[in-house]
């Protein structure tokens, strides 16, 4: 009888709340006052972001910080890097000189004795040897023999997604859950496993089929039903594995429009190094080129809901101040300038960029697309290196209707051994 007491009261949250059940239970589990470390995962679309923020909404940023595994990731999260936090730098010298520098410097002091916790973004990139490092400097400074120093730790993200970007394939792939800190951290794990992003039954079950590297004949006679080449035409983005392919077709199809191009430079404010490090990490270039028609992609949230990270359209009018576009879900919108922002470790503004928050969307690089929700997609799987590349590529999508495949290479659809184990 408890339990059914617990499921009903988890429901109503759930409905009043906008939430999945499975949300609101994690979100139970974070708001929990016995305050356990927590490892929130699941798939791509279920809403691990939506939660994270609204459990974050009553937190004060400098007792609770957030902290992404890369600068991209941060800057669209508004957060700070991991690696600047702990003043981990490369970690020149190895592991015991990082420590040893991280606890003299005074502002690292600092920082870890004032904050209660923290969130870690994207854990999955986060290679095990640097989260070991880091838990050690907490304990240190915090002369507290208990895991993390006795700090709340959220981890946040997907080990079937992206991999470490410290990788050593030599040394065991370099998983953070491979790491003896994982199970020293104590983790309750709250997977999400409803979807909320894609709402085509056939589609998700071929993607949670890929999500564990498996290629039978469902996924093969799907897939293959999705041929290309695309067409010239086809409005929607595609997705390269590599960055100097997305600007080389970015670049030609804006050169096929008619009509005037128009220059938006990025206005940037800060610090010299932080704006040249802002420019590589913010999602919009040093200088935006648009004309009236080319398809774009919105780089923001926004809070009223009329669009989402990755929500792509047409431009129907350039104003100095002001890009109409019409969304592919035939929706007309007007976009302003906004402020992208690099954070140091004390979570102070050192750098800011301010422009139209959009890019050209006719192909973006895989790793950019992350996180983001594209209304149609073409992609080659062909030659695809790392784990859960297509996987990530492919989670994109609200339908599969919308989904066209250039090429594809079951070879491609890669899932780490020691992913899939830890999965189960």
């Amino acid at each position: 009888m408890l339990i059914v007491t617990m499921m009903t009261e988890t429901s109503k949250f759930a409905a009043t709340s906008g939430m999945t059940p499975c949300q609101a239970t994690a979100l139970a589990s974070l708001e929990s006052p016995l305050k356990p470390n927590v490892f929130v995962t699941g798939g791509a679309g279920v809403g691990k972001s939506f939660l994270i923020r609204h459990f974050q909404r009553g937190l004060n940023p400098k007792e609770f910080p957030m902290l992404a595994s890369t600068g991209a990731a941060a800057v669209l999260v508004g957060g700070r890097t991991f690696h600047s936090f702990f003043g981990l730098g490369i970690l020149d010298g190895g592991p015991e000189a990082t420590i040893e520098r991280a606890c003299r410097n005074r502002q690292v002091v600092k920082r870890i004795r004032q904050v209660n916790g923290m969130v870690i973004d994207e854990i999955s990139m986060l290679a095990g040897p640097v989260l070991r490092v880091a838990e050690i400097i907490c304990r240190r400074i915090r002369e507290n023999d208990e895991p993390w120093g006795g700090l709340r730790i959220v981890a946040v993200g997907d080990f079937a997604q992206l991999p470490p970007v410290e990788r050593d394939p030599a040394k065991g792939g370099g998983w953070a859950f491979l790491d003896p800190v994982w199970e020293w951290s104590a983790f309750e794990r709250q997977l999400l496993q409803t979807q909320v992003r894609c709402q085509d039954p056939e589609y998700m079950n071929v993607l949670s089929k890929i999500r564990q590297g498996v290629v039978d004949d469902e996924v093969t006679d799907y897939l293959n039903d999705r041929p290309g080449p695309i067409d010239s035409d086809f409005a929607g983005t595609r997705l390269f594995p590599r960055r100097d392919q997305t600007e080389a077709f970015n670049e030609a199809r804006l050169a096929e429009l008619p009509g005037e191009e128009k220059q938006f430079e990025t206005i940037s404010s800060g610090n010299a190094r932080g704006v040249e490090t802002l420019l590589k990490q913010a999602p919009i270039p040093a200088v935006l080129r648009l004309k009236e028609g080319a398809l774009v992609m919105i780089r923001q949230n926004d809070p009223m809901g009329r669009w989402v990270n990755g929500s792509t359209g047409h431009i129907r009018k350039i104003q100095p101040g002001r890009l109409s576009i019409e969304l592919l879900n035939g929706r007309r919108v007007d976009i302003e300038k906004a402020t992208f922002s690099l954070l140091d470790g004390e979570g102070e503004i050192i750098a800011a960029l301010v422009n139209f928050p959009v890019n050209l969307a006719w192909a973006s690089t895989i790793h950019k697309a992350q996180g983001s929700t594209l209304d149609r997609l073409a992609v080659d799987l062909s030659r695809l290196w790392e784990p859960g590349q297509a996987y990530v590529a492919l989670s994109r999508l609200t339908s599969g209707s919308e989904l066209r495949i250039a090429r594809w290479d079951p070879r491609s659809i890669r899932v780490d051994a020691q992913v899939i184990e830890f999965l189960k």
